[in-house]
């Protein structure tokens, strides 16, 4: 079967060229194939013309789900309550949604059983995140300013109380909140008040 060799292959995604290469196929029937394995749930659309198999969709493991919110959104990094998650500063829980802060759009999209989010942040405001495992995440201290930021001005929310703040740099939380705004800034104050940080 065709789709066997599909599932043979070691790429994370699959192109229109890939499945053309992989089926020897021209890329007019790569096409009508991959649109045919998708209505049977066999082939999984990540975004146009980039695909994968239902059986690699189902081993994906986490650093590979992050690469793919990555790439659903460009440019995006794993921020807020999944990274906070990542680097177990909360007790929160959420495995089903991965949450991403962007630059372009805030927007939400559920493949199978997970739901991306995106949410968008002022370009200045856009920085504080490094490259591991090849996906780009925020680093502890950005991942919790980018919650304080996006909660300020009624664009989210975090559980505060599962929060270690022994865990967070309190001065390199301040360097992040500097690009962000009054209202931010009056917030941070408040919890700062709030849990005696």
């Amino acid at each position: 079967m065709k789709l066997n060799l599909l599932n043979k292959s070691t790429k994370l995604f699959l192109t229109l060229n890939d499945i053309a290469n992989e089926l020897s196929l021209n890329k007019e029937s790569a096409k009508v194939t991959a649109n045919r394995y998708t209505k049977s749930g066999s082939l999984i659309r990540i975004k146009r013309n980039f695909y994968l198999t239902e059986s690699r969709f189902k081993e994906l493991k986490e650093s590979e789900i992050f690469q793919i919110a990555n790439f659903i959104e460009v440019p995006s990094y794993i921020s807020l309550l999944t990274a906070l998650s990542y680097y177990g500063i909360t007790t929160q829980q959420s495995q089903s949604v991965i949450e991403s802060v962007s630059l372009k759009r805030t927007k939400n999209l559920i493949i199978k059983n997970i739901e991306f989010r995106f949410l968008k942040v002022k370009q200045s405001f856009y920085s504080g995140f490094i490259r591991t495992d090849n996906f780009f995440i925020a680093e502890p201290e950005k991942a919790f300013a980018d919650a304080i930021y996006l909660t300020s001005i009624g664009k989210y929310s975090l559980d505060f109380e599962a929060i270690n703040f022994k865990k967070l740099n309190v001065n390199q939380i301040n360097l992040y909140l500097e690009n962000s705004n009054r209202i931010t800034i009056k917030f941070w104050n408040k919890l700062c008040k709030r849990y005696k940080i």
